[in-house]
């Protein structure tokens, strides 16, 4: 057990202790001592620069809870996001950012304190001025553009700006905004969001971030705004294919941050909202192995749960890496695969329900554990839950010495 082995012996211990009760299956884990410790890495790393977590990746309380010692703030992207932060961490700085905002959700964002508003086009400027006009007035809404900006971003596994995409706006209504925020006395221009690109290592975001820096300093300048701040956004490689805790295979924070710490001015504030990066090491999703069997010469192992419950490695082309743990001694005759390659798939009618393809293994049993490492972002939260209407997984929290 030598990958993720303080992680591996606390779910062993988990699956084999009767009290209360045996572990319900298929269960979330989340480890929020290796989160703690992650997340206190990551905020040390970034010496001057603001950190937010965007809670898109994982908005599980437990988790929020852990990461609001430390981070600067939480991003959120929709009014249910606004509110269940608001909930789970009172107090906590927020900022209100994503495409297609309703009026309902500008108006909430005002009414509990929203920080800062990331707005992303000339009407939802329009629609936030008039509910800040009709609105308490006591201090004026802090606002950021979001820029989409042309800017070459190779290697970008999800690319939200340099070229047209939904997401931000082009120069020309920047400009657009400028002026009318002059005349919007409920609101003040704070400065420029430019989350542009998404899977990159540290050497490639920095030297989009110094793109960004290039652009909007003399750009905030023109328009009044001192002691700018300007939201790089997240975009942090998480790499799914290699042991996670191979030297080198995680998100270089420490060059990254260095970069940042030399880009930065003196009276400018540099902000990163990373989600999958900070939470995605956290999580294990562990399903059983209910069947295994041969077609048309590929093995299968087929688990209860599947991507309904995971969603991660169908939405993103992977196999999730696991590790198996031996269950109790099957039923006789029950099938098994010893030293083969092996499908795993879940229970859904639909043969896109692959959670890893083609991965060798010593040997899986019907009644083996299969615990998914990697999974503490983007994975139960958008998964298609109620698609033929399976259980819902439990879910277990492990700190240093016990579980929660």
């Amino acid at each position: 057990m030598k990958p993720f082995s303080r992680e591996l012996r606390s779910i062993s211990r988990l699956l084999a202790s009767p009290h209360p009760a045996p572990i319900s299956l298929p269960a979330y884990v989340y480890d929020l001592y290796g989160l703690a410790g992650h997340a206190a890495a990551i905020r040390a790393a970034l010496p001057g620069v603001e950190l937010f977590y965007a809670a898109k990746a994982n908005p599980d309380p437990a988790l929020l809870r852990v990461l609001a010692d430390h981070v600067d703030g939480f991003e959120v992207a929709s009014g249910g996001e606004l509110a269940h932060v608001h909930e789970a961490v009172p107090g906590a700085r927020l900022a209100f950012g994503g495409p297609g905002k309703t009026d309902g959700e500008l108006a909430l964002a005002l009414r509990l304190g929203v920080e800062r508003i990331h707005v992303e086009s000339v009407h939802e400027l329009r629609r936030l001025a008039e509910l800040a006009r009709n609105g308490p007035g006591d201090r004026p809404v802090n606002v950021l553009l979001r820029a989409n900006l042309t800017v070459p971003i190779p290697g970008a596994v999800l690319a939200m700006g340099g070229g047209a995409t939904p997401f931000g706006m082009d120069p020309v209504d920047l400009e657009v905004c400028a002026g009318l925020l002059r005349e919007a006395p409920g609101l003040r221009l704070r400065g420029i969001h430019a989350h542009l690109a998404s899977g990159l290592d540290a050497d490639a975001l920095l030297s989009v971030a110094r793109s960004v820096l290039d652009w909007a300093r003399p750009w905030c300048a023109a328009h009044g705004v001192p002691e700018p701040e300007i939201n790089l956004g997240g975009g942090m490689a998480v790499d799914y294919t290699h042991d996670h805790d191979e030297p080198g295979r995680r998100f270089d924070w420490t060059a990254y941050g260095q970069g940042l710490a030399a880009s930065r001015l003196p009276g400018e504030t540099l902000r990163v909202e990373p989600g999958r990066a900070v939470t995605a090491y956290c999580g294990w999703y562990l399903a059983r192995v209910l069947d295994v069997k041969r077609v048309h010469g590929e093995l299968f192992a087929i688990v209860s749960g599947g991507t309904h419950h995971l969603r991660t490695p169908a939405a993103k082309g992977h196999s999730q890496p696991f590790v198996v743990f031996p269950g109790a001694e099957p039923h006789p005759g029950a099938p098994a695969a010893h030293g083969s390659t092996v499908t795993v798939a879940g229970q859904l009618c639909t043969p896109k329900d692959v959670l890893a393809r083609d991965v060798p293994v010593d040997r899986l049993a019907v009644g083996d554990v299969v615990a998914f490492a990697m999974a503490g972002a983007y994975a139960w939260n958008i998964s298609h839950h109620d698609f033929l209407m399976h259980p819902k997984p439990s879910v277990h929290y492990m700190t240093e010495e016990s579980w929660l």
